[in-house]
């Protein structure tokens, strides 16, 4: 059942959508403030972000934001992406819907919002409707999250990264190096078991590609590199000899472990299907 500010603010969804709204000047992270509001407490301001990634922070919110992601480009593909989205762990003051031609549906309640959890949901269904819990005293609440447009295919990776544990088959280890966010070649250091999934802390000797600066290089004078990949706890990693090849995907500035065969595995299994023509690319393996 919606609350009653909440029932209020649906006749003024249409009126904010044919009239002139307020946008965001950054395409990628909005930053506003419920002061603007001050006053106006039944305002909707709508919030247009076209980015694949970025983050919304709302200081003492007051009324709602509707806040439209979308990519900034035009495709038939467009149609088939998902929206993720990250609170912080100190994110309070608001229950967060999803709006689709007015009709809202609740995604994340103001008390969920700490758990800092990954939530994610098709493009498809609509705009993000964030109402400010009504209060007396606004201070100190401030909504934040980060987000990311991701491939349906990767949704329900993305809400549970790596939550499969079986090996990857032969087709899905080359087709990791060629397509993944970081590829890198090294040992595993130490397996830390934290609440919800272990980090393996990784020396690489060889990094042949990461999205963002996951891997941090070990010193001037070392060609190396360290950094820490996370696995869910149920796969059951542990550290052992030898090299090898580290891929997988970054999820809000986190990387989460793919397929990661020994290296000697992989050289065997990539010169294999050198020979016979079906690469699906070219890694320098010297």
């Amino acid at each position: 059942m919606l609350s009653p500010m909440l029932a209020s603010f649906l006749p003024l969804l249409l009126l904010c959508r044919i009239s002139f709204c307020q946008y965001s000047s950054d395409q990628c992270s909005w930053k506003g403030s419920g002061l603007t509001h001050e006053g106006h407490t039944r305002d909707v301001e709508q919030v247009y972000l076209r980015c694949s990634q970025g983050s919304l922070e709302w200081l003492y919110p007051t009324g709602a934001i509707i806040v439209n992601l979308r990519p900034n480009t035009l495709s038939p593909a467009a149609a088939r992406l998902s929206v993720c989205i990250k609170p912080s762990k100190d994110s309070t003051g608001t229950n967060i819907y999803l709006d689709r031609n007015g009709k809202l549906r609740l995604l994340l309640r103001e008390q969920d919002q700490a758990e800092g959890k990954v939530h994610c949901f098709s493009i498809r269904e609509g705009a993000l409707f964030i109402e400010a819990v009504p209060r007396t005293d606004i201070s100190r609440r401030i909504t934040a999250f980060q987000y990311e447009l991701v491939s349906d295919r990767l949704r329900v990776e993305a809400q549970s990264p790596g939550a499969p544990c079986q090996p990857c088959t032969d087709a899905e280890m080359l087709l990791a190096v060629c397509t993944n966010d970081f590829v890198a070649r090294g040992t595993i250091k130490k397996v830390d078991l934290e609440e919800e999934h272990s980090s393996v802390s990784v020396e690489i000797s060889r990094l042949y590609r990461q999205k963002t600066h996951v891997f941090v290089p070990g010193g001037v004078r070392v060609r190396s590199w360290t950094g820490s990949i996370k696995m869910p706890l149920q796969c059951g990693v542990k550290s052992g000899e030898g090299e090898f090849l580290f891929t997988g995907t970054v999820r809000f500035g986190e990387a989460w472990m793919g397929c990661a065969p020994r290296y000697k595995d992989f050289l065997r299994l990539y010169h294999e299907a050198q020979l016979q023509g079906t690469n699906p690319c070219h890694v320098e393996t010297d």
